[in-house]
């Protein structure tokens, strides 16, 4: 595989923010989440799950409820605004203020007409969708009690309304919105645990044959009939509470969510072989998670939840799978699909990205000797040169750091930052560049030039600026824009070492390559299926080196625009099944400067140096062979050795960078560290303790 000196880095104290609320679009096979810092990401379950935008969040702004509307979508805060993002620009689109306090729970009707919120007041506010914006249409009775839950039914004549102690429901198309309410409060016990205990319906669920499931702080899933108003069973399933539910597209089957960590699902069967009545019936539970579940949905043949511990669970039910793949294998996405530490390669400093403050650190120092394997004794410890505080309550969306060391620039959805750094000796001193182009005022992505003397900014309709940068003045060079008119966000930027090429990737999964040179458009790259997820220009063979979500590998030659022999080669033969079957996308490529021939992946899980002197592995040979080389001869080890070496001794590994001097730079985030941040779990009795 190759010696090289390893900088493990496990200073970088990324927390990310727990999950708070989902919605999905079955049209699309986008997955929304909220989290509990503001931010919403998107998911493209079609693609091997890649995670396409993220939308930065606000401190102010917490959101409590997340819905679709077609290809729209919706989110509802405590601050008392309904809020629609702008998918394109990644940006809130614009927010209206309901006027009923807090807003705890937001739906949309199946219809695609109207949407629902549920508020501090009491108040159920109907809202018509329009094709630019939302507008009022009317309140509905106002209840005691903030109004926690909301169901459309499929109909969208009613909606179901889970509150303090009851359950109601509205008839929509009234025009005095007469309803019926149903009382929560501790059905089926007994009357001195009511006097003791409020009862909040955390989670309603109206079906289309008028049965409404709800959930509620008791820990119970209740099963009501909406036409009678009658408790028909109760499903006593925690001691805790039970925070949310999720129905099937076909309505045989449902999930809750506790506070325990624990997914419980229910289906609707027959109790007994001999009986042709339905029931619902508790079939499985799950423990997917140590902290709440906030968030779960059904969907076809898995079940996705999230929760306080921040990870995202994709689960698959397999009595629904007919054919097992690497689709239908269990998953854990914790951390962005996106690049969160820059390097400075020739400075030796780390830039880490958090959501309100960036932070520079210089790298350690070691002896440099030892055989492979060893722990060096390090000379000088690493050192935090400088912490920078955003301004205002955006979050940062994307940073960079340049090659020499002597730039940072940062973005939120409203600002773009510029700074000089100079540093003498222990001394760093940071000064703002305030002469910055007025229209430069967000960016999806930044990038510095390899010789630090150009940024380039991704900005809105897919357009990337150019800018010089001196120490005088900041100047505009020029602005390329999609070949396709194409606006998607911008979210890869990759140039080269020579400053004559810079290679672009998009959410519609385009790859253009612009000529530095020439200021225009040189080529792009053929259509894939799947979106990239990182790539990077050879610094000597001017080769773009691509990965998509779906785990395939292209090398596209820039300067003759196609692809080489090499990658020609690897679509002919194809990549190893255990290569396509990692539930992780790659995040970075980065080259071996000591070895043209040789360039490195990483994911969550490993790292990979691929070999394009070494033949390919077939679909038969052993593909993690690194054991089992070092035990054969020479002449064996020749006839086994292929192109893909596999490295899993650092994970979770968040960046991989390679210097100058041929030393590797691996950040690492262990999950047992972001656990012990977390809240205490619910405390539950085990067994014998």
């Amino acid at each position: 595989m190759g010696d090289f000196k390893v900088h493990r880095v496990r200073f970088f104290d990324y927390m990310p923010s727990g999950i708070r609320c989902m919605a999905f679009n079955h049209k699309t096979h986008r997955l929304a989440l909220a989290r509990l810092d503001g931010s919403v990401e998107i998911f493209n379950f079609s693609d091997n799950f890649f995670q396409e935008k993220i939308i930065p969040g606000k401190d102010s702004q917490s959101i409590e409820a997340i819905c679709w509307v077609g290809e729209r979508l919706f989110t509802a805060s405590l601050n008392g605004g309904i809020t629609e993002h702008d998918l394109v620009n990644l940006r809130p689109k614009y927010s209206l203020d309901a006027f009923g306090g807090p807003i705890w729970t937001l739906a949309c009707n199946a219809q695609g007409t109207h949407i629902a919120v549920g508020c501090e007041d009491g108040s159920v506010k109907l809202f018509e969708v329009h094709p630019e914006n939302i507008q009022f249409e009317r309140n509905l009775d106002r209840q005691k009690g903030r109004v926690m839950s909301l169901s459309w039914h499929t109909s969208g004549a009613q909606i179901a309304a889970g509150m303090l102690d009851m359950i109601r429901v509205f008839d929509v198309k009234s025009v005095t919105s007469s309803g019926k309410s149903y009382c929560a409060q501790n059905a089926g016990g007994s009357r001195r645990r009511v006097r003791r205990r409020k009862c909040v319906v955390w989670s309603v669920v109206f079906l289309s044959d008028h049965t409404i499931v709800s959930g509620d702080s008791a820990g119970k899933v209740q099963v009501w009939d909406g036409n009678m108003g009658t408790l028909i069973k109760t499903h006593q399933i925690s001691k805790w509470d039970v925070l949310c539910l999720s129905a099937s597209q076909d309505e045989n089957s449902l999930v809750a969510g506790t506070s325990e960590g624990t997914v419980v699902q229910f289906q609707f069967l027959a109790s007994t072989l001999v009986e042709a009545e339905k029931e619902w019936v508790r079939t499985r539970t799950l423990k997917p998670h140590t902290h709440d579940v906030r968030a779960v949905l059904e969907l076809e043949q898995i079940i996705v939840s999230g929760g306080m511990d921040t990870q995202l669970v994709v689960r698959p039910l397999m009595d629904k799978v007919e054919i097992k793949s690497q689709d239908t294998a269990p998953r854990k996405i914790h951390f962005p699909h996106r690049r969160l530490v820059s390097c400075a390669e020739q400075a030796g400093l780390l830039l880490f990205q958090f959501p309100a403050h960036l932070e520079v650190w210089r790298l350690g120092e070691s002896d440099g000797h030892g055989r492979p394997g060893d722990r060096l004794l390090v000379r000088r410890k690493p050192e935090k040169l400088l912490q920078l505080k955003r301004k205002g309550e955006e979050q940062i969306s994307c940073s960079a750091l340049s090659n020499c060391g002597g730039w940072v620039a940062y973005s939120s959805v409203s600002s773009l930052r510029l700074f000089r750094l100079q540093c003498d000796n222990n001394h760093l001193s940071i000064v703002k560049i305030s002469s910055l182009p007025k229209f430069l005022s967000s960016a999806h992505q930044l990038c510095f030039s390899a010789d630090s003397s150009k940024l380039f900014v991704a900005s809105s309709n897919s357009t990337v600026h150019v800018i010089s940068l001196s120490k005088s003045e900041c100047k505009l060079v020029h602005s390329f824009k999609s070949a396709s008119g194409c606006t998607e966000p911008v979210h890869l930027l990759a140039p080269s070492a020579d400053g004559a090429w810079l290679a672009t990737a998009n959410g519609a999964c385009e790859i253009h390559i612009y000529n530095l040179h020439k200021l225009k458009p040189h080529c792009s790259l053929p259509l894939h299926r799947s979106c990239p997820s990182a790539m990077a220009i050879h610094p000597t063979t001017n080769n773009l080196v691509v990965v998509h979500a779906d785990q395939q590998i292209f090398e596209f030659s820039v300067v003759e625009g196609r692809y080489t022999d090499w990658s020609r080669k690897l679509q002919r033969v194809g990549l190893h099944p255990l290569w396509l079957q990692r539930d992780t996308p790659v995040t970075h490529v980065t080259f071996n400067l000591q070895n043209p021939a040789q360039f490195l992946l990483h994911d969550m899980y490993m790292f990979c140096l691929v070999d394009q002197s070494l033949p390919l592995p077939e679909q038969r040979d052993q593909f993690f062979n690194q054991l089992t080389l070092k035990s054969l001869s020479e002449d064996e080890r020749k006839s086994r050795i292929h192109a893909f070496k596999i490295c899993k001794r650092f994970q979770p590994l968040l960046s991989m960078f390679m210097l100058k001097d041929g030393a590797l730079v691996v950040v690492e985030r262990p999950l047992l560290d972001i656990t012990t941040q977390l809240p205490a779990p619910i405390g539950q009795k085990k067994f014998a303790t």
